[in-house]
């Protein structure tokens, strides 16, 4: 049963790892059993730079997750992402050789396998490959050719590669941690299952998740993933200068971001002043939260306009009539829906991975910062149901091809006796 199986999922992000145990309740919904989370001091911008350090808050996250759950943990959904993720178009086609039959889920298969044998730049390998649309012969746009007569089969396909060694290390701290990797997933992926819903996808959206080391975005449209991009800024930038420009400590820093920041400059009063305890033997250092504002705000839209700078390049500017949506921990910032409105003219909205999520003991997991987590676990159970799916394919088909055999067997037997039976009667006259 659905209920009966037990999904993980491992976020090791730039500012925490989070591990995640959920699993399905009667109604489809999911349902979160134990969360586990720690300091990640061994990932800078989304890549694995230290293995032993990204081992031990693996260990600490999963281990906290186990005890909430009360199980033992041995195969988690992984996220990745970082600078060196890219995405590409690519066309591909094959040739059937019986024109008279219908299409074939193998013949789809086989068309997206060959995706993957695709020549990739040294040191980078594939790792998801999504269809956009087929093309049957001369017949464009179909969504699922599966069950068309036609000879040549055409795909568009989205390809997204990774560093080969970034792959590498990751695969690497789960196996010194002791556990096994059942999926990689592109973590702008993970969030989309976690934040949109299907009419955004369908009329067009762009997510943007904001992490500790990287902002990922992901664009929809029609229900298909149109561009991916992942860059090399996210929320501890805006820690580090707050903290060169109120001369501060890294975690006072992070503090006054989350506390007291604002996207906005205008929206913070003029008079208010925090007060920062001093180091050893000094005064305490008073904080203007207009300037801590204008401190965000420059580099916020810097951000932004990066972020809106790729949303053109993709194509799909004017297409996304869903807007943006933003999750991630970055999304927590005040006063920033009304700062990415006012930069790209686009509707916006915070994402909450609410969309299925049933009832839960840990209401943490609903904060925009779990979105990816919530997500992996998500993509964890897609990826079952498809197993199973592919497996009940192949008994039809074994039980399909046992029934003709049994059938032709029992036509050529008939036959047989038939002929033997007017050889008789033919020896009888001639007798």
């Amino acid at each position: 049963m659905q209920n009966d199986k037990i999904v993980v999922g491992l976020d090791i992000g730039t500012t925490k790892v989070c591990a995640l145990v959920g699993r399905k309740n009667e109604y489809g919904k999911l349902e979160i059993l134990g969360m586990g989370k720690a300091i990640s001091e061994g990932v800078v911008r989304g890549i694995v730079s230290n293995i032993d350090k990204t081992v031990e808050a693996i260990r600490k996250a999963v281990q906290q997750a186990e005890d909430q759950a009360s199980i033992n943990i041995k195969v988690v959904n992984v996220g990745i992402a970082g600078q060196h993720i890219k995405s590409l178009q690519h066309n591909g086609s094959i040739t059937r050789q019986m024109t008279d039959d219908e299409i074939t889920v193998e013949d789809v298969n086989r068309l997206t396998n060959d995706m993957y044998r695709l020549v990739t730049p040294p040191g980078s390998e594939i790792i998801h490959v999504m269809p956009q649309e087929y093309k049957v012969d001369y017949e464009e746009g179909i969504v699922d050719p599966v069950g068309m007569s036609g000879v040549r089969l055409e795909g568009n396909f989205h390809i997204i590669t990774a560093q080969s060694n970034a792959i590498s290390n990751i695969n690497k701290c789960i196996a010194r941690a002791g556990l096994e990797i059942d999926n990689l997933i592109l973590e702008p992926l993970a969030s989309s299952m976690s934040v949109l819903s299907d009419e955004e996808k369908e009329a067009g959206v762009a997510l943007v998740d904001i992490g500790g080391g990287t902002t990922d975005l992901a664009i929809f449209k029609d229900n298909i993933i149109r561009h991916t991009a992942v860059l090399p800024f996210g929320g501890n930038i805006i820690t580090s200068d707050i903290k060169q420009g109120c001369m501060v400590m890294q975690n006072q820093a992070e503090q006054l971001k989350v506390k007291f920041g604002k996207a906005i400059a205008d929206e913070a009063s003029e008079n208010e002043i925090v007060s920062i305890p001093g180091l050893r033997d000094r005064t305490p250092k008073e904080i203007s939260l207009k300037n801590l504002a204008y401190i965000i705000e420059a580099r916020m839209e810097e951000i932004v306009e990066l972020i809106y700078s790729e949303i053109v390049r993709s194509g799909y500017s004017n297409s996304l009539a869903a807007g943006i949506v933003i999750t991630g921990g970055g999304a927590q910032l005040q006063n920033l829906v009304q700062l990415v409105e006012y930069i790209t003219g686009m509707d916006t909205r915070i994402g909450y991975p609410n969309e299925h999520l049933g009832k839960s003991k840990i209401d943490a997991v609903k904060s925009p910062m779990h979105a990816t987590g919530v997500g992996l676990v998500l993509a964890g159970y897609q990826s079952l149901d498809q197993r199973e799916e592919k497996h009940v394919e192949v008994q039809q088909h074994e039980e399909y091809n046992r029934v003709v055999t049994t059938k032709t067997a029992s036509k050529e037997s008939s036959g047989k006796g038939l002929l033997d039976r007017i050889k008789g009667l033919l020896s009888d006259d001639i007798d």
